[in-house]
């Protein structure tokens, strides 16, 4: 049906006031940003399954959460599918999955025995990864990049700190008491984790170009990896425990290496200046 009244269009019809065609776009694009969902789709869910009393399965919702956020960048640079949207989706994600996910989920197990105490722990925890992850994209952004920064993170990764903050949970797993005590060790033992989020550290993460592995050591490694991932599956929270203390432990290892490099104990050049705060805030 005709409309009765045309537009008036002395110049004739004016495509630019009907906005941006659309078009097809690659699935390849759309990939690594289904990914990224499906990460938030697991954190949240976690915290749900958490306020259940179904710990088991929101800490492993937890951790899916954070290997897929893990791996959707490296989907997307593989696909070569980067795009600044992804970039924005991603840091979403990582705020959820990495701090207020993990956070909740510690303070529905443990902390809430620590009553305030316990609540502010978990929103310590969860500011500091918020903090982390605004520094990284700071640094992120920068054109000219120091050249440590292929080799050494500044304090510990928001992903390690979602694995390492969950150690009151696996050893709730393992049988410890979950006591009162045990309330207020966890809540101090989450600041400690918070802080070395935003700390200064220089924690080694082994992405250098220049790490090689000799030829002889490539099948060891191989059936190190195959062996971990056996004890993982069949003991799970031995197994993560095991992981958050060898973690904990190789970090002065990595201070100290960068100590003979570069002579100091932190990594003094700044992360996030006045200016820095002023444009990214």
């Amino acid at each position: 049906m005709e409309t009765p009244f045309p537009p008036f269009e002395p110049n004739g019809p004016d495509d630019s006031a009907r906005g941006p065609r659309l078009r097809e776009i690659p699935f390849r694009l759309v990939f690594p940003n289904l990914i990224t969902i499906l990460a938030i789709c697991a954190g949240l869910t976690g915290i749900r399954l958490a306020f259940e009393n179904r710990y088991e399965l929101a800490v492993a919702m937890v951790l899916l959460a954070a290997f897929l956020d893990g791996i959707d960048g490296r989907v997307a640079r593989l696909m070569k599918a980067t795009s600044k949207f992804g970039a924005q989706m991603d840091s979403l994600a990582d705020i959820v999955n990495f701090g207020v996910a993990p956070a909740l989920v510690v303070y529905v197990f443990a902390l809430d025995q620590a009553r305030s105490l316990g609540w502010i722990a978990a929103l310590i925890y969860a500011i500091a990864a918020g903090l982390r992850l605004a520094r990284f994209n700071v640094m992120a952004e920068r054109e000219n990049k120091a050249s440590w920064q292929s080799e050494y993170f500044v304090g510990v990764p928001a992903p390690a700190g979602a694995m390492l903050v969950l150690l009151p949970v696996y050893l709730g797993f393992l049988g410890l008491a979950t006591d009162r005590t045990f309330a207020y060790l966890s809540s101090i033992y989450t600041v400690a984790i918070a802080f070395l989020l935003i700390s200064r550290l220089p924690v080694w993460s082994g992405k250098s170009e220049g790490n090689r592995l000799r030829r002889d050591l490539v099948l060891p490694m191989m059936l190190g990896v195959v062996l971990y991932v056996a004890l993982l599956m069949s003991y799970t929270w031995e197994v993560m425990v095991f992981t958050v203390a060898a973690y904990l432990v190789s970090l002065p290892f990595g201070a100290r290496r960068w100590r003979r490099k570069y002579g100091t104990l932190t990594i003094e050049e700044p992360g996030v200046g006045d200016d820095d705060i002023g444009r990214h805030i």
